[in-house]
């Protein structure tokens, strides 16, 4: 139990670092205001990775009745900030998405969003392609009957 109380505290201590590193400043950055009036308002993407683990062990000697007497944890956090894009707003009340994320062709979660969000055309042409070879057999069935 006591090991329990231990591992909480090391997830609570590595995400409260967590939450002063990113905080909603990070998403939507702070409002710039130019001459003309229109206010620019940077738009970025964040990821955040996290993984921890912890281990009771006993030491060489067996510890009291061989209960665990030590205690080691671990973890690790990855934080990546892109940003996308700038939200412009003009005096009039107009708004405008410019975006500047580039995409990287070499990134498989880009890769496999894409691939998702043309599955529906993907699947479409594959039974387009089943749907011919299906009637070129029936056609020629029909011309070796004649």
């Amino acid at each position: 139990m006591a090991s329990e109380n231990k591992l909480q505290e090391v997830v609570h201590a590595t995400l409260a670092q967590i939450r002063n590193m990113i905080d909603a400043d990070t998403v939507i950055g702070t409002p710039v205001e130019t001459a003309s009036g229109t206010t620019i308002i940077p738009v970025s993407k964040v990821a955040v990775g996290f993984a921890t683990g912890g281990l009771d062990f006993n030491d060489k000697t067996g510890g009291a009745q061989g209960k665990p007497q030590n205690f080691g944890a671990g973890g690790g956090t990855g934080i990546s900030v892109q940003p996308i894009g700038l939200l412009c707003v003009s005096k009039d009340g107009d708004v405008e998405l410019i975006n500047i994320g580039v995409k990287s062709p070499s990134d498989p979660v880009e890769t496999l969003s894409d691939l998702i969000d043309r599955s529906p055309e993907i699947i479409a042409k594959i039974k387009a392609l089943f749907g011919k070879d299906k009637k070129n057999e029936e056609n020629e069935e029909s011309a070796d009957e004649e």
